[in-house]
């Protein structure tokens, strides 16, 4: 990998997508047998694109989300992040690819309570072993952006819920990484404060060109992404948030 950030990769060609899916699967045994999630699954993700995910319940969102951040791997087929297949790295680099390229906010925000918000969102740099100075002001600079910058020593475990889900998105974005993956980013939120952590995606993606793919039940959400792309039988399908978010 590069060492910065937002370099391209070897191999990748000007123009190339940021991911180039190819006919991904994943299937899972059971006690009842095999059960087919994704089948034969294409996409191609261009930089600074905005993806909403939508689907009935069950249908496997989850599941794709989890492979496109090299947390799950594919039964088969292949994900290339900037030319490159990721799958072809031992753990260790994809775990190494993950830190660096890639940030996750997940529906329940997975803060450390017994840490500050700054200590929190410092945390994905020091796993990188960048200096401790360098990422606090990273992580003040990153919480001022997202509204918090009076909150910075507080304990996430005084934090509102809408706070601490800002705090996780400080944290994923902190690295500035080319890709961010959300799973129901707003799904415990009340509308409005569900409006306001998605306004701050949104202008990551203006300000940054920061990439947005987020599975979301949130038909709003879906249409403010632009790109809705509906999951059925395996594979996605260019559809409409209104009719397949439940």
């Amino acid at each position: 990998m590069s060492e910065t950030l937002r370099d391209e990769q070897p191999g990748a060609s000007p123009g190339a997508p940021l991911v180039e899916i190819r006919q991904l699967a994943r299937s899972f045994e059971t006690g009842s047998g095999r059960v087919d999630v994704l089948t034969g699954l294409d996409l191609e993700i261009a930089e600074g694109d905005r993806i909403a995910i939508v689907g009935q319940s069950g249908v496997g969102k989850s599941t794709f989300l989890h492979i496109l951040g090299t947390l799950d791997r594919p039964s088969s087929g292949t994900v290339r992040f900037r030319g490159e297949d990721v799958f072809a790295r031992s753990r260790e680099e994809l775990s190494a690819l993950r830190g660096r390229f890639l940030g996750f906010v997940f529906q329940f925000h997975h803060l450390l309570p017994e840490f500050t918000a700054v200590e929190n969102v410092m945390m994905p740099g020091l796993i990188q072993g960048l200096a401790p100075d360098e990422m606090r002001a990273r992580a003040e600079a990153m919480l001022g952006d997202v509204g918090l910058g009076h909150r910075i020593e507080h304990a996430v475990g005084k934090l509102s819920g809408g706070e601490r889900q800002r705090v996780a998105v400080a944290r994923a974005l902190v690295l500035d990484p080319p890709l961010v993956l959300a799973d129901e980013p707003t799904g415990n939120l009340d509308p409005a404060t569900g409006d306001q952590v998605a306004e701050l995606l949104f202008e990551m993606n203006r300000t940054r060109g920061t990439t947005l793919v987020v599975v979301t039940h949130s038909k709003r959400m879906a249409d403010q992404l632009g790109r809705v792309l509906v999951l059925n039988e395996g594979r996605l399908h260019e559809g409409d948030a209104g009719t397949a978010v439940v």
